[in-house]
């Protein structure tokens, strides 16, 4: 893995030459970026905290930016539904997958324009997004089906091998594709992707640049707006759109953005960037979630592009390097002044690495394919019979946490890696009053949190210890480690659901001196 930083930081508002005046003639499809005059853009850095008087309850008029760039889209059957399909330019095609789950590839334009000078693009809406079929598959949705959908597609519009553009959740899509059709794959480019490897990603920095007035006034708006919803006659679209427009304008931008987007921009992400059927997302994270990349690409022959924002701050800064780790023969490019959305933020950087990229691709020797595909092979064989595929269910319920029970091996405790692994496990073991196993479980969970140095889930793996102390009769314990996560002062609020439990783990902790855990049952079937 070779590693490229495109340029140094530059810890306040900077002038670049991609500027809003730009931004604004690239949208009217007038000019290409570098013909405007630099000027400045506001940043992460510098802090400046807006928040609007009330919410706003009408999104500016702004219309899809197909209609603006003169882009046609048509309508293409991948058999039970029908996906929307654009397409610009030509050349080797590049198809883009946008983020989400539940984002559309509104997300690219007008920025993939400048792809088109080298490449025929190929932007699409997956089922149950944007402006495709909301028609769930036979197995529901699942990220298998978005794979079949994208072969599918990839045959009807009679395209050999691809190069496949994946954007945040997109990039998760464009690997797990990867590794069922490889030979369809003539370039894998990954853009502030979703990972789905066992590994430390360092915790989220999302908050770091939002301010205490901000995240106040997104909460009081996002409550009016719930308030107001029955009487405004809104369709849950309607109130999504109203909730993500309201938040952007008062700093949820600074989330995963770099520079702070245009007004108009705002309203686009509003209106277009985030359509989807229902409980699209939450569904396809069960699914997602279910799959483990780790290690499916050590044998990887095909070109791989990893690119970066340096302050995208969906992960930590461990992010970039562990997915690049878990794609030995892949580079890497971190861009200084971007965050999540690279392509928006440092188009010129971005764009040109992105040709190098194209026209220096080669074709891989059938041996190595060969090679790879049968390490594909392996890699699946294992990733399903590992306690991540079995602990990664679709629900949190009671028949779940039987199944998991039924099936969990005293090893899968070593096995186990991920916060949400070990709560799913100990939680199953809970469930059918296998308290000693169960605490096993938290114990190991709390030692490697120890190990890693998260406080959160010190926090939450001792509290759900305690719990099972408790409950085995063995008070003087877990008096101990209630009394430890009292101390550590931590008033984020959690929440278990399917227990109805809702709770910030200090004081909850410091209530348990008094009371002791009594067992609550799984709400969820």
């Amino acid at each position: 893995m070779s590693e490229y930083s495109s340029n140094k930081p530059v810890p306040r508002s900077v002038r670049s030459p991609f500027t809003l005046l730009t931004r604004a003639l690239l949208v009217g499809g007038l000019v290409a970026p570098s013909a405007a005059v630099a000027q400045e853009r506001e940043s992460i850095f510098d802090r400046v905290v807006h928040t609007e008087a009330t919410a706003i309850t009408e999104i500016p008029a702004t219309p899809r930016l197909e209609q603006r760039l003169g882009i046609e889209g048509r309508r293409i059957s991948v058999g039970d539904a029908a996906l929307w399909v654009e397409e610009q330019g030509s050349g080797i095609p590049i198809v883009l997958i946008n983020g989400g789950p539940g984002g559309t590839h509104h997300a690219f334009h007008p920025w993939f324009g400048p792809a088109a000078e080298f490449a025929k693009v190929i932007y699409y809406d997956q089922r149950g997004c944007g402006l495709s079929d909301y028609e769930p598959g036979p197995d529901g949705y699942t990220v298998e089906q978005a794979v079949e959908d994208l072969e599918a597609l990839r045959q009807a519009l009679g395209l050999q091998q691809v190069v496949l553009v994946g954007f945040s959740y997109g990039g998760f899509l464009a690997q797990f594709y990867t590794t069922h059709y490889p030979e369809n794959v003539a370039g894998l480019v990954l853009v502030g992707a979703s990972p789905n490897i066992s590994a430390s990603l360092g915790r989220s920095r999302q908050g770091e640049f939002i301010s205490p007035e901000e995240r106040a006034k997104m909460e009081e708006v996002r409550n009016q707006l719930r308030a107001m919803a029955p009487d405004s006659g809104w369709t849950p679209a309607e109130l999504l759109a109203l909730v993500v427009y309201n938040n952007h304008i008062n700093g949820d931008w600074k989330r995963q953005n770099y520079y702070k987007p245009s007004p108009e921009e705002m309203a686009h992400i509003a209106l277009y960037e985030w359509v989807q059927d229902g409980n699209f997302n939450s569904i396809m994270n069960q699914s997602k979630n279910r799959v483990d990349l780790t290690g499916a690409f050590d044998a990887n022959p095909i070109p791989t592009l990893i690119t970066e924002g340096e302050w995208d701050l969906t992960w930590g800064p461990e992010k970039k390097h562990a997915l690049a780790a878990n794609h030995p023969n892949g580079r890497m490019v971190i861009f200084e002044h971007a965050g999540h959305s690279i392509f928006n933020e440092d188009p010129e950087g971005f764009f040109g690495t992105l040709r190098d990229f194209v026209e220096g691709l080669t074709l891989v020797e059938p041996e190595a394919m060969a090679t790879f595909k049968a390490e594909l092979d392996v890699w699946r064989e294992a990733w399903m019979a590992s306690p991540a595929y079995n602990l990664r269910v679709v629900d949190w319920g009671r028949g779940a946490s039987e199944s998991i029970a039924e099936a969990f091996e005293p090893s899968w405790v070593e096995e186990t890696r991920t916060t949400i692994e070990y709560l799913r496990l100990g939680f199953a073991l809970y469930d059918v009053e296998r308290y000693d196993d169960a605490r096993a479980v938290f114990a190991h969970f709390r030692a490697e949190s120890r190990r890693e140095g998260s406080a959160q889930a010190i926090a939450l793996a001792s509290i759900w210890e305690a719990h099972m102390l408790d409950l085995l009769g063995r008070r003087s314990e877990a008096l101990a480690l209630y009394r430890e996560v009292a101390d550590m002062d931590l008033q984020d609020t959690w929440s278990h659901s399917q227990y109805g439990m809702r709770y910030a783990p200090s004081p909850y902790a410091a209530e348990r001196l008094d009371t002791p855990f009594q067992r609550i049952e799984n709400r969820q079937r």
